[in-house]
């Protein structure tokens, strides 16, 4: 089977912090988890050298009249210049791309060429929050949500700024290969294995007067023990805080409730027991603090929208499809597979 192609379209002017977390994600060898593993090409509209921030120069090797042919489209940011103007030709390349059912991903202000495309009409779609006033009066068809990191619809994918674009480029890589390669991928990296794409772009500073404000301690000490009943008050008790503050500090660092994160915990953990060990459903429902089988399976299929068995099969012995498999029809398009 042939490789997974990512296009890295690319404009003049692109941050170089854009361009290089696609590079590192996609565009090193990593056929030690996964082979063949994606291949990464950069698209302009004229192949070579083209100028980045800060003085640096990145070689474009592909014309974006060929951007349709990848399987996996990403829009790198734009300086201001093209999203005032978004450049024609990347316009028409990335709307022909996905009439031909390719996934359209925009990291940060590239959302701007997917709503110049018609792509977001009708749709949410989040972009750096610096840029929300600007992109809400330029395309008003478009119902902006500046507080989410990043927002995927399938077959379209939209990103806040700068570090959101690690956090997307992992969710691709779980989409496609599984929750335990995306993370050791995020630990050779050095970054957090997952965000969920609902936290907030900005988290609120502590009111003052409270105690110190960083939950880091209480999610490490409570995703070592996933296994055992964990309340809203034990992470309380560990965080020094009130359940109500640490409830409330919750939902503006990570977006969501200490159960809620609990639960995506725990769903993340079976994931990647599936997919590594060959340990029953029952004994991987223990492992992650579900009891039994049965209650594992009904929060798996609501998180992950498919069973503990058919995941295993699924991210066990399915590689990313490339275009023309799928357009041979020898395996599922990736906006057709359950997301974790």
């Amino acid at each position: 089977m042939s490789g997974h192609v990512v296009g890295l379209a690319v404009t003049a002017g692109t941050p170089v912090f854009e361009l290089a977390i696609p590079c590192e994600v996609f565009g090193i060898d990593r056929s030690d988890l996964v082979d063949p593993w994606y291949e990464l090409r950069t698209y302009a509209a004229k192949p070579g050298p083209l100028a980045s921030t800060g003085g640096l120069s990145l070689h474009a090797g592909h014309r974006l009249a060929d951007l349709p042919e990848a399987d996996t489209v990403l829009v790198a940011a734009l300086s201001r210049q093209a999203q005032v103007a978004p450049p024609p030709e990347l316009v028409a390349a990335v709307r022909e791309a996905h009439r031909r059912g390719r996934r359209i991903v925009a990291l940060c202000t590239g959302t701007y060429i997917l709503a110049a495309a018609g792509l977001l009409d009708g749709r949410t779609a989040t972009t750096h929050w610096m840029n929300a006033g600007d992109f809400a009066h330029r395309f008003p068809a478009v119902r902006l949500d500046s507080g989410p990191l990043y927002i995927d619809h399938g077959d379209v994918v939209t990103t806040a700024g700068s570090g959101a674009a690690i956090d997307v480029c992992l969710h691709l890589v779980r989409h496609d290969h599984g929750a335990a390669v995306a993370a050791e991928i995020a630990r050779r990296m050095v970054v957090p294995p997952h965000r969920e794409g609902a936290q907030p772009q900005i988290s609120r500073p502590a009111v003052g007067g409270e105690r110190d404000g960083d939950l880091a301690p209480a999610l490490r000490w409570a995703a070592e023990r996933l296994d055992r009943p964990l309340t809203v008050a034990d992470l309380a008790r560990v965080a020094h805080m009130s359940e109500r503050t640490l409830t409330r500090r919750f939902r503006d660092a990570v977006g969501v409730s200490p159960l809620q994160w609990l639960l995506q915990q725990r769903v993340r953990l079976a994931q990647e027991l599936l997919e590594a060990t060959d340990q029953p459903v029952e004994e991987v429902a223990r492992a992650t603090g579900f009891g039994g089988a049965a209650n594992l399976r009904y929060h798996f299929v609501r998180v992950a929208g498919l069973s503990p068995q058919s995941y295993r099969h699924v991210f066990r012995y399915r590689p990313a499809a490339s275009a023309a498999d799928r357009d041979r029809g020898e395996l599922p398009r990736p906006d057709l597979v359950p997301q974790s």
